[in-house]
Parts: C-alpha cells; structure tokens; sequence
C-alpha cells in the first residue's frame, strides 16, 4: 500500500470509527453554535436528567436547558412512558432554539446505565424521597455533580452517608432548596443574624397539610413502568395509581402522601422552610435539641402521612421553634425588638399543597417597616448571594466552589424535619444530640434513624 493510500485508509478508518462511537451514544456529531451561544461543546457541561415526573420537566430540566453552558444530553425514567414523553420535550426545546431538527438525546430506563455513559458530566435527580440517597450516592462515586430535589433523603442515616459521599469524592452537590436563591428569604436571614429584631427567641414555621385518602384498589402493573425498582429498597406492596404518579399526565403524584415513600409536608415543605429558618438563626450546620409534638394521623385509606399538627423545638442557644399547618405559610422571627415574617409571596396553604393567592401576601413584613427599608453595612453579616439556584449550580460545577445549598447544609435541615416527624409519632419528647446525631438514652428513637431497606435496591 503506498503512502498517500495508507494516509487515505487510516482517515476513512477513523472517520468510521467516529461515526461508530457517535452512533451507540445517540449524540448528533455537531451541535449548531446557535443552539448554546459562544460556548464550545468542550466547555458544556454535559447533563443526564434522572426522573422525568412533573417537578423535572417544570422546573428542573427548564431550569438548565436555559443557559447554553449546559446541554441535556440524556433523560431516564423507569416509565418508559415518561422517559420518551422527556425525549420529546427536550428535543423540541432545543429544535426551537436551532431552528432545525434536534434529535440528540439518549433514553435510559435505569439511572446505572446512564451513570455509566462517561460523557455525562452531572445529573439532575428528579425523583421520589426514598430513591434521593441512594441515586445521589452512585452518583458522586460515578464522578458526577448533582443537583438533588429536596429533601436530601428519606431518613437519617441515608442523609449522613450521602454526605460523607459528598465529601469524600469532592463533587459538587446542590439541594433543590430555591428559596435560599429568592432575594427575600436571603435578606430575612441578614436582618434577623445583624440583630435588626434584638436577640432572636422563637422562630415559627407555617406549612401545608396533606388530606387523607380512600382505599384504592389493587390495579394491574403498567408494561411501561418497572414497579419492582420503583418501590426500590422499601417493601413491597401492591400497585396502584395512586400510589405511584399519574399515568396520563403529569398532576402531584400519591407517593407524596404515602410514609413508605416519604414523609408528608414534614419534609416535603418542611425542607424548604426550616432550612430557611435555620438560615436566619445561624444553625445550618447543627439541629435542634429538643423536640415534641402532635399531629393527626390517618386512620385508613391509602395516604397516610400526617394531617393537622403541631411541633415544637428548642436549640442549644435557647431559640425556641414552632411548626404547623395552622400558622400562615411562611416564616416568622420574633425578637427583643421586633418580628420578621418572610414567605413566597402570593402563597397560601391548603388541605393539599401551597396554591397562588388571589388576596396576595407580602413576601416580605415586619413589626415595623424601618426594619427591612434598613441596609447591611459593609461590615455587617452579609449572606451568600444567589439569583437562580440552577445557574448557581453550573457556575459551582465549573469553578469547584461550594454551592448555595451544599448537602451538609441539605441533610441538617432534612434531619431536623425527620425528628419532628418522629416526635409526631412518638407523641413525647425526644432529646437529640446534633454532633453524634443521635438521641440520648433513647432506643426506641434511634431505630427510627434509619429503615429496613430491601435486596438489591440497598446503599
């Protein structure tokens, strides 16, 4: 073979070999500039999107696929109905921008696959509360960033294992908890820790409640949705819609109202607001030592996460915390000189979840308006700023810098939560030690740390 042959096989071979390994990772050869602005392909940050439900393809997934630092290279759904219903959506985003058909995007049905493709740089976990721990741990030791939906974990331990995970592997993990990226909760915080209301004393949070349900019928198990790993490592039960997600259609899922699966507004709002208060009480890196509480339960039916209640916690620094369903949404310091209320705004609680309110609410009030008209000194306390949690995340993805909700932070406010549930449950007080975390002289407490979790969907 002469040279200028030799020269002409090996280019045709390699164009071949390209054209080969583009082809089994189902990702277009070139992207249109157009799509992601000036940023090369080499300095994307390439996204797989794990759990394809109403909170990834209404915020998650809409919060990257904005910011052409980012391509959302992958979606995986174990309904496979959803998985190609994400395909479609992601595709038509990115046709829209080019112009042109898109046609990028690789379909998995099991998040290990998808961990495994090497050109995924970080996921978005998008999934129900049982399955956040351990998906975020095989994340992280796979070399990917996370951005996590709250609450950080379904118990405890798991919480604590993905942390040391974290911290361990040295990727960046962001908790989905947006509020800390809201201008009105962030300047709250400042006001309340440069002492605008005098000597913090009690901090009261309001959240949603969740209704009880009926009895639900055992119900064929959809070709498209593998239930056995839906269930993943909790115990297996019986299927039916409403204990899973809607099958035409993406409204608020059961499993929400479901303990197997979570823990109720506890967590599921709960995760937002006291992380937000502990924000504004200097106290993200530790947990309340006291808790006791009540709250309704049901009695039958399907659901059955709390209803009505009332819990109560104190701190090592004597900051007295109240949580319920009765209180308005939102969170409101009260001080030697003053109160701080701050909440979404336009927000009221209902039997069922937060819905806009026609009235309107202030997302930010006080016992005095001077109080937030005050500005904080330049050599005042002055919080890390955030405008959009998601784009906060890829900037800390590509500078290795921590992030506005970094998961210690995440799972502190997750485990406060999770001991006033179990207050909830064992109806007295609890006494926790928040350095080795967990309760003093109390067995019957501390095996509520953690649960049974079932073979082979085990951390």
């Amino acid at each position: 073979m002469s040279g200028t042959s030799r020269r002409k096989f090996l280019q045709n071979s390699l164009k071949a070999s390209a054209a080969a390994g583009l082809a089994m990772t189902g990702f277009p050869i070139i992207v249109p500039s157009r799509v992601f602005g000036q940023n090369a392909p080499s300095n994307r940050i390439n996204i797989g999107a794990i759990g394809n439900g109403r909170i990834s393809r209404g915020h998650d997934m809409p919060g990257v696929w904005k910011y052409d630092t980012a391509q959302i290279m992958a979606v995986c759904d174990l309904d496979k109905k959803r998985a190609k219903d994400a395909e479609t959506l992601v595709n038509r985003q990115y046709s829209n921008r080019t112009g042109t058909t898109f046609s990028g995007v690789k379909v998995y049905n099991d998040y290990r696959e998808l961990l495994q493709n090497k050109d995924i740089d970080a996921v978005l976990i998008s999934v129900p509360d049982h399955w956040h721990g351990i998906i975020g741990i095989h994340a992280v030791e796979a070399g990917k960033d996370v951005y996590l939906q709250k609450p950080a974990s379904l118990t405890i331990a798991e919480g604590r294992a993905l942390s040391n995970a974290v911290h361990r592997t040295g990727r960046i993990l962001q908790i989905g908890s947006q509020q800390r990226s809201s201008t009105q909760f962030r300047y709250a915080a400042e006001l309340v820790r440069n002492g605008r209301i005098g000597k913090l004393k009690t901090v009261s949070v309001g959240l949603p409640g969740d209704p009880s349900g009926k009895d639900e019928p055992e119900m064929p198990i959809p070709e498209n949705l593998n239930y056995d790993m839906w269930l993943g490592s909790t115990p297996y039960v019986y299927y039916t819609e409403n204990r899973v997600h809607p099958q035409n259609g993406y409204d608020r899922p059961g499993w929400l109202r479901c303990e197997q699966f979570g823990a109720g507004m506890i967590t599921g709002w709960g995760a937002h607001h006291i992380d937000s208060a502990h924000w504004g009480m200097d106290a993200e890196y530790t947990g309340p030592v006291e808790v006791w509480g009540k709250a309704e339960f049901p009695k039958s039916g399907l659901w059955d996460v709390h209803g009505i209640f009332t819990t109560e916690a104190l701190y090592a620094d004597g900051v007295k915390m109240i949580v319920s369903n009765e209180l308005p949404n939102g969170i409101k310091f009260e001080g030697t000189e003053g109160w701080i209320f701050v909440t979404r705004g336009d927000y009221r609680a209902t039997a069922s979840d937060p819905v806009p309110d026609a009235a309107g609410t202030k997302p930010l009030d006080a016992s005095d308006p001077k109080i937030i008209k005050s500005e904080i000194g330049p050599n005042e306390i002055h919080l890390y700023e955030s405008s959009d949690q998601h784009g906060n995340w890829l900037e800390c993805v590509k500078s290795r810098k921590a992030p506005i909700s970094p998961i210690e932070i995440g799972h502190r406010a997750c485990s406060a939560c999770l001991i006033h549930h179990m207050a909830m449950k064992l109806k007295r007080k609890l006494y926790w030690d928040p350095v080795k975390e967990r309760f003093k002289n109390d067995d019957e407490a501390n095996s509520m740390l953690s649960r049974p979790q079932r073979w082979p969907y085990m951390i």
